[in-house]
C-alpha cells in the first residue's frame, strides 16, 4: 500500500513541534511548511491536508488540490473549512474535540484575574517607574454572578475553577444537562436572564450561524450595567461594533479577549484588498472597531493565544496524527462533516 501524500500548514513555525509531527506520521509521505496556508505553497498531488484555524480552506484552496481524500485541522473549531463544498467533492474533515479543556479554561481564568484586580496597568505603571497603587482598585470576586454561556468541556473546567473563588455561577446551554448542573453546582437560565444578572459573562461555544454575533447592537444594553466579557472561544460570537459602542457607554465595564471578530485583518490588514468590494466597508469597519477595543484601558487582548501550551499543543499533534493514521487504515474517527 502507498503511503499517503500529506501536506501540514505548521503556522506554529515550532521546529520541536514539526520533529515530532514528523515521528507520528512515519507511515505517511508527510511535507510540513511553517506557516499558514497560502495558494502559492498549495500542493496540487497532496491527498491529505493539515491546517490551524488561522488557514483558510474554501473552494479556491480545494480547486487547486483535486486529489485531496482528508482535511484534518489541529483545533475543535472548524469554521475555517469549507465544509459544503467538501462533502459535495467527498473530502473527509475529521477535527481535535478534546485537547485542551483545562488550557483554554486557565486562559479564561487568567484574564478574569488580570481584570479583576487590573494587573496589566498595575504591571505597566511599575515598569514605568511608577510604585504606588492609586486609580487600581479592583474587586473580590467573592459572590459575583459569573455567566457561562456553555457548558461543554471548556466552560465546565472554568466552572470548578470558579467555585473555588466563592462565585454564584449561572449558565445558558441551547442543550441544557440538569445532572451537570446538579454535579458542578451552578444554575441554568435563559440568554436574556444571564444578560441581566451576570457580573461576568464568559463564552464558550464554537461558531455557528446560530451563535455568530450573540452579542449584538440589539442585545448589549439588556447586559447588566457594569459587567465584563471574556471571549476565548470564537471572536464572531460579539460583534465588534457592538461591543465598541458598549465600552464607550460604559454599559461594558471591560472585557478579557482572546480572539476577536475578523481578528486577521489585525495581523494582516491588506486581506481587506483581497475581498470582494461588496465586503470590504463592513471589513474596514470591523477592523476599526477592533482597534478601538484594542486600545481601550480597560480591556486585556491576546492574540488567540488561549490554547498555546506545551501540553495542548502536544495533544493536538497526537489526536490529528491519529486521524490521519485511522483515516490511512480506513476507520475514520473524529468527523465533522
Amino acid at each position: 500500500m502507498s503511503k499517503l501524500n500529506c501536506q501540514i500548514f505548521d503556522s506554529m513555525g515550532d521546529t520541536e513541534l514539526k520533529k515530532y509531527l514528523h515521528s507520528k506520521l512515519k507511515s505517511c509521505k508527510i511535507r510540513v511548511i511553517s506557516n499558514e496556508l497560502s495558494l502559492k505553497t498549495i500542493d496540487s498531488k497532496a491527498e491529505v491536508l493539515g491546517v490551524f484555524v488561522d488557514s483558510e480552506v474554501d473552494k479556491k484552496v480545494l480547486d487547486k488540490m483535486p486529489k485531496l481524500k482528508l482535511i484534518a485541522t489541529m483545533s475543535t473549531g472548524y469554521d475555517h473549512i469549507d465544509l459544503e463544498e467538501c462533502k459535495k467533492r467527498n473530502i473527509t474533515v475529521c477535527n481535535v474535540p478534546n485537547y485542551g479543556e483545562n488550557t483554554v479554561a486557565e486562559h479564561t481564568m487568567a484574564l478574569i484575574l488580570s481584570l479583576s484586580r487590573k494587573i496589566y496597568p498595575s504591571i505597566k505603571r511599575v515598569k514605568e517607574g511608577h510604585y504606588d497603587f492609586v486609580g487600581l482598585r479592583g474587586f473580590d470576586l467573592k459572590g459575583k454572578a459569573i455567566g457561562i454561556v456553555g457548558t461543554g468541556s471548556i466552560g465546565i473546567h472554568l466552572i470548578t475553577m470558579l467555585k473555588c473563588f466563592e462565585t454564584k455561577v449561572i449558565a445558558y446551554d441551547v442543550k441544557p444537562n440538569k445532572a451537570t448542573a446538579k454535579k458542578y453546582g451552578f444554575t441554568y437560565v435563559s440568554f436574556d436572564k444571564l444578560l441581566s444578572r451576570s457580573d461576568i459573562i464568559s463564552f464558550h461555544v464554537p461558531l455557528f450561524p446560530s451563535t455568530h454575533h450573540m452579542i449584538n447592537k440589539k442585545n448589549i444594553k439588556k447586559i447588566k450595567k457594569g459587567a465584563y466579557l471574556i471571549n476565548t472561544a470564537r471572536g464572531g460570537l460579539i460583534e465588534a461594533e457592538a461591543l465598541a459602542k458598549g465600552l464607550k457607554s460604559g454599559q461594558i465595564a471591560g472585557a478579557g479577549l482572546d480572539v476577536l471578530e475578523e481578528e486577521e485583518l489585525l495581523q494582516n490588514p491588506k486581506k481587506i484588498l483581497y475581498t470582494e468590494k461588496k465586503d470590504r466597508d463592513g471589513l474596514l469597519k470591523t477592523n476599526q472597531m477592533n482597534k478601538f477595543i484594542v486600545d481601550h484601558p480597560n480591556t486585556i487582548i491576546t492574540p488567540h493565544n488561549a490554547f498555546n501550551s506545551t501540553e495542548a499543543l502536544k495533544r493536538i499533534i497526537d489526536i490529528t496524527a491519529e486521524n490521519i493514521i485511522a483515516y490511512s487504515k480506513g476507520s475514520v474517527q473524529n468527523i465533522v462533516n
